[in-house]
């Protein structure tokens, strides 16, 4: 008899726990459905491309020459379109500066449906944060990218650098081509690492860097993947998936990493000779600033706080770079006029001297020019998302409601036909003093623009200075014509098959003279 009635109770509980299932899935599915329909009907009036019934556009910006195929679109309907990732969300995809100064020039939040997927990984920091703690962030981590403090950071991205390069000079002896981005991306974490952790007092040794590196090339891979893979944008079916269970583990590896450093330094800190060490070392590096940093109450960033700072400055300072020195490279190869003249220019600047200073930098005007020529052609991230937390007008006379969502296809406004004439044409002049100063301010946005810009701009520049200036000085770059690269975003914008180009050592015993 109690067997019976227990397994009428249980009987009874299943049924209960499945008919709250179905209710609560019910209410999500009602729940999406209203939502799209708000999108949907905020961006009434701006048509687009057809959609898939199912898919919407995401099959369309997962294939090969998405970003072509965006910029076709942006040809085709001015200003902006709807862009869908699956039937549930919407973004109004714009490409064009005064529709970009009406959003970006107002600081407006991260777009949560895609910049969530994000805080398993970095937490809180200042990518995603919005409100006063965003504010608040900003003013304590502004002193960590002051020129006092990056000038040091020449002599870590040289060291890095001629490393990479002294395993280039055995690579280029084999007299074939080979992908420079794996070794570029390396260099650029490593650089990025002994400025964030610093080296020698860290207690970092080898085997836990490199379990590091591979953490974070495999969660930039996983995170483009989980974006433009509508089926993983619920955290529920994310989680239980490989490629969920993939990204958890890279997760956790990231973390051990910067959790065993801040541990380790924070207890160092606590001898009172050890703090005065560290500030009277020739540089301190982004963790020190970190914890000295103070609100005006004097109170310091939590340990959630410092890990999110740390993981957040490592995701956003590595593959950027590593783009852009890339494609910056490729450039090079494929117009080797401006390469002479960048070397030439690197040349003057050096004269008789083996190493760059910090007041170098500001005389490479000619480099500094190819640099965001390159940017402009290759943005290392082609696409940002914000979400409206008040309406917007647009400069001719649409508007969207608060709550929408908005993307800016920075590959597609750099190629923004009405703005620069050629589009495709590579044109350092561009980017004269007299040309910019005629130029919309949001016509060029490789940093995003506003106030929600990109923190360590001047970080990122001055490494992309001190490498490439490095790379022309040691070496001659020419294409691989059976090998040219397929533009592909994955976060960043990298090539699908590698960016292989043929490598010839300038050194003096190569019968070259270097400068």
């Amino acid at each position: 008899m109690l067997s019976v009635l227990l397994s009428l109770s249980v009987s009874r509980l299943g049924l209960w726990a499945a008919g709250l299932i179905l209710v609560l899935g019910l209410l999500k599915l009602i729940r999406l459905l209203l939502r799209r329909q708000m999108l949907a009907r905020a961006m009434d009036s701006f048509p687009g491309p057809p959609t898939h019934w199912l898919f919407g556009h995401a099959q369309e910006i997962q294939q090969t020459g998405s970003l072509d195929k965006v910029v076709s679109w942006a040809h085709q309907f001015p200003y902006a379109h709807p862009l869908w990732l699956g039937q549930f969300l919407g973004f109004l995809n714009i490409y064009e500066p005064d529709y970009a100064k009406a959003v970006y020039s107002r600081g407006d939040p991260k777009a949560a449906d895609l910049y969530d997927f994000f805080l398993q990984w970095i937490g809180k920091g200042l990518l995603v944060l919005q409100g006063p703690k965003w504010y608040e962030h900003r003013k304590l981590l502004t002193p960590g990218f002051h020129y006092d403090v990056l000038k040091p950071y020449v002599a870590v991205f040289t060291n890095s650098t001629h490393t990479m390069l002294d395993q280039w000079e055995e690579k280029a002896r084999e007299d074939k081509s080979f992908d420079i981005f794996c070794d570029v991306g390396h260099m650029a974490l490593d650089s990025l690492m002994k400025c964030t952790f610093g080296k020698g007092d860290s207690g970092l040794d080898h085997s836990r860097d490199s379990s590091y590196h591979s953490a974070v090339r495999d969660l930039t891979l996983l995170m483009q993947e989980r974006i433009d893979s509508f089926q993983y944008h619920n955290d529920f079916v994310y989680w239980l998936t490989p490629h969920g269970h993939r990204f958890l583990r890279a997760c956790q590896a990231a973390h051990d990493h910067t959790d065993h450093v801040i541990r380790g330094r924070k207890a160092a800190l606590k001898d009172e000779k050890e703090w005065e060490k560290i500030q009277s070392r020739r540089h301190l590096d982004f963790l020190d600033i970190l914890l000295g940093a103070r609100d005006e109450n004097g109170i310091k960033l939590s340990d959630e706080d410092l890990r999110a700072e740390v993981d957040t400055f490592m995701f956003e300072g590595h593959d950027t770079t590593t783009s852009g020195i890339c494609w910056f490279l490729y450039c090079m190869a494929l117009y080797p006029e401006h390469q002479h003249r960048c070397r030439e220019e690197v040349c003057e600047i050096l004269g008789d001297r083996d190493s760059f200073q910090w007041d170098d930098l500001g005389k490479m005007t000619y480099l500094t020019m190819c640099i965001k020529e390159s940017f402009r052609l290759y943005p290392p991230v082609p696409q940002v998302y914000r979400q409206l937390s008040k309406p917007v007008s647009f400069v001719d006379g649409r508007s969207l409601p608060a709550g929408s969502l908005i993307s800016l296809h920075i590959y597609a406004l750099h190629r923004n036909s009405a703005v620069w004439p050629d589009p495709e044409v590579f044109d350092p002049l561009r980017f004269s003093p007299e040309n910019v100063a005629t130029r919309h301010p949001f016509a060029f946005m490789p940093f995003s623009a506003g106030p929600r810009n990109c923190i360590g701009q001047q970080f990122a520049m001055n490494e992309m200075k001190v490498v490439t200036a490095l790379c022309l000085l040691r070496f001659e770059f020419a294409l691989d014509p059976l090998r040219p690269p397929i533009k592909m975003p994955q976060l960043v914008l990298r090539s699908k098959n590698g960016i292989h180009l043929h490598l010839k050592s300038l050194r003096p015993d190569s019968g070259k003279q270097l400068c």
